[in-house]
């Protein structure tokens, strides 16, 4: 199923594109002949990452800075991307999240993670969606989810919350789309370790998720692009509205946030006053 031309002359774009897993499925996507477009907010990012991947062989790469929380900037983006044919594929892998007590949330910081995990790929979604339906084009679109969409999971309520939605959304539009050619899937990644995720989930440096999984390991960000890779390929094209688990069976032992029952006062008000300074 991994032919070179797997991807061939498809144009994709994957939110948050310039780093983490989001960069580990864009460089595959390019190794299977595919045309990627990477978005984001930090231009100087997004143009380091494409110059890494234009020096490897494979197709070719664009960037496009956008802050998808932002319903006019998002059309934006799709107006220009658009003006060089239409999108193929789009991948809502732009997200937010980090651990809190969930009492402790202020409105603002709840909407920093809803703002891009939910509402950021509903207008990407819609966007590239209502593209694809005026001009008669067939689409895929695959959604970076959570298995917290099955479980739950305590502390990132705002990110079970969002990433449950954009299941709903898939399942959803699976139907109403479908009939119109374009297909919705979805990937509820384990534990795969990447800077800034790790570092926003396990603040003190400690990730048990492996010990406890049962393969007793975490995830290669290589497993998880390939999978991508299939799934919007013409090999899936049978696969519509569903949400494909890649998480060594850790969801089924449990949310993988127990261990932070055991967390004292003291060490949420470190993690806090910690982000209070980041924020300055």
């Amino acid at each position: 199923m991994f032919e070179k031309t797997l991807l061939a002359g498809k144009r994709i774009l994957v939110t948050g594109g310039g780093s983490g897993l989001g960069a580990a499925m864009g460089r595959r996507f390019l190794e299977l002949g595919a045309n990627l477009i990477i978005c984001g907010r930090r231009h100087e990012l997004l143009e380091q990452t494409a110059a890494q991947f234009r020096s490897d062989p494979g197709g070719k790469i664009t960037t496009a800075a956008c802050d998808i929380r932002d319903p006019a900037a998002v059309d934006a983006m799709m107006d220009t991307t658009w003006r060089d044919g239409p999108l193929d594929v789009l991948v809502n892998n732009a997200a937010a999240t980090f651990i809190a007590q969930t009492e402790h949330l202020s409105p603002r910081a709840a909407d920093a993670i809803l703002a891009p995990t939910l509402h950021g790929t509903m207008y990407c979604t819609l966007a590239a969606g209502r593209r694809w339906i005026e001009g008669h084009h067939r689409g895929v679109v695959l959604s970076i989810l959570s298995t917290s969409t099955i479980t739950g999971r305590a502390f990132t309520v705002p990110s079970a919350m969002a990433k449950s939605a954009v299941l709903a959304m898939t399942k959803s539009l699976a139907v109403e789309w479908g009939p119109k050619g374009v297909r919705l899937v979805a990937i509820a990644p384990g534990s795969f370790p990447t800077a800034g995720a790790s570092g926003q989930l396990r603040p003190e440096g400690r990730d048990e998720n492996a010990s406890r999984n049962p393969l007793g390991r975490a995830g290669e960000h290589a497993e998880l692009a390939n999978l991508a890779s299939f799934l919007i390929s013409d090999q899936a094209g049978y696969i519509n509205g569903e949400m494909v688990v890649q998480d060594g069976g850790s969801h089924l032992r449990s949310s993988g946030a127990e261990d932070l029952l055991h967390w004292t006062d003291a060490q949420w008000d470190k993690l806090r006053a910690s982000r209070q300074k980041d924020r300055g």
